[in-house]
């Protein structure tokens, strides 16, 4: 039997010259037409050739060129530290020629979102660990009211709530939170409240906010709440003469409550001096089990695990107008949204494993 003839099928394009040529001497075969004594390879289809011959009427098919994923991870050109350089000059650009934007109550979005939420978000996400829960309650665009407890001696629970709400909602919504006196008579403090968008906790602020459609937070306990003792963590102070229903209700907006678990113990306030809080002209001055013994590292927070739940809204756009001056409404609304915030602090107490962890 004579010795069958070997037909390459040129799957390496690297060969020598030699082989080329002798390949190109042979007789051109049309596609479709059967090779004597060969099997078609798999994955061969009869139709047109996909890129076309090449030239030179070479009717070989040139296979498709790799991908992008064929040809392995390409090398990091550095265009994200590129990016983050020219969006900082440009926004240093911005703040030293005043082409940014406040509103009426000093509020500046851009320095809140580039700034201080970046200042925020370790301590919210790393120290605090905070864990978010009923997010999908707070509602996606108009007014509403976030009433919450207040607790651990400096308020950063506030300041939590803020990067909770701005991180975790879909909408990326901002909190307008309603600051005591106190807070804007701080030098350095004062400015930095405005341009993060907490104003007065008067009636007045607080309806032009909602009005606008703005999410608006609330601790109604005030310094009751904040400079109670440790003794009595978690149990909820008096909600004051119930102001905040009574805005709620002028603009139908509705009312959020929201529980804070983990702030009680960051300052766990054994004592008070009440005598050099009157001198300094402070609503209290807090003795922990490290302050001010240890200076200004007894100032440190403790490391606690917080939770923060957004609970059911309450509606209010169903009352009439005049039910704003209606002081029994207005009581038992007060005492409904107070009475939710104190079940769930209870429920997620029972559910908290450690206070660290």
């Amino acid at each position: 039997m004579a010795d069958a003839k070997v037909i390459p099928f040129d799957d390496d394009r690297s060969r020598g010259s030699a082989q080329r040529t002798s390949r190109r001497r042979s007789a051109p075969r049309r596609k479709g037409d059967p090779v004597a004594g060969v099997k078609a390879l798999p994955g061969q289809q009869d139709g047109p050739p996909q890129g076309g011959p090449q030239q030179g009427g070479d009717p070989r098919v040139t296979p498709p060129e790799p991908s992008g994923r064929e040809q392995g991870p390409e090398p990091r050109s550095g265009g994200g530290w590129d990016r983050r350089v020219a969006g900082g000059l440009a926004f240093l650009r911005r703040r030293l020629t005043g082409e940014y934007e406040v509103d009426d109550f000093g509020y500046d979005e851009e320095l809140t979102d580039q700034v201080l939420m970046s200042l925020l978000r370790p301590f919210y996400e790393k120290y605090f660990r905070v864990e978010v829960k009923g997010i999908e309650n707070i509602p996606a665009d108009g007014g509403a009211l976030i009433v919450a407890n207040h607790s651990g001696t400096l308020p950063l629970d506030g300041l939590m709530m803020q990067v909770a709400v701005h991180d975790n909602h879909p909408h990326g919504r901002h909190l307008r939170l309603l600051a005591a006196d106190l807070v804007f008579m701080l030098p350095v403090i004062n400015e930095l409240a405005r341009k993060a968008g907490h104003t007065l906790a008067c009636a007045e602020d607080a309806e032009r906010l909602l009005e606008r459609g703005e999410l608006v937070g609330v601790m109604p306990e005030g310094f009751k709440g904040i400079g109670k003792p440790f003794s009595e963590r978690y149990k909820l102070q008096r909600f004051g003469r119930g102001g905040f229903v009574s805005t709620a209700l002028r603009t139908g907006s509705p009312i959020v409550p929201c529980s804070i678990v983990g702030a009680e113990e960051i300052y766990p306030m054994i004592g008070n001096a009440k005598t050099l809080a009157r001198v300094l002209g402070i609503p209290y001055f807090p003795i922990t089990p490290t302050f001010p013994w240890l200076g200004p590292l007894g100032a440190v927070p403790l490391p606690t695990k917080w939770t923060i739940q957004f609970g059911e809204p309450i509606p209010t756009d169903g009352y009439p107008p005049e039910a704003a001056e209606d002081p029994m409404l207005m009581f038992n609304l007060t005492d409904q949204v107070r009475e939710q915030i104190q079940h769930s602090l209870y429920k997620l107490l029972v559910q908290r494993r450690s206070v660290f962890f």
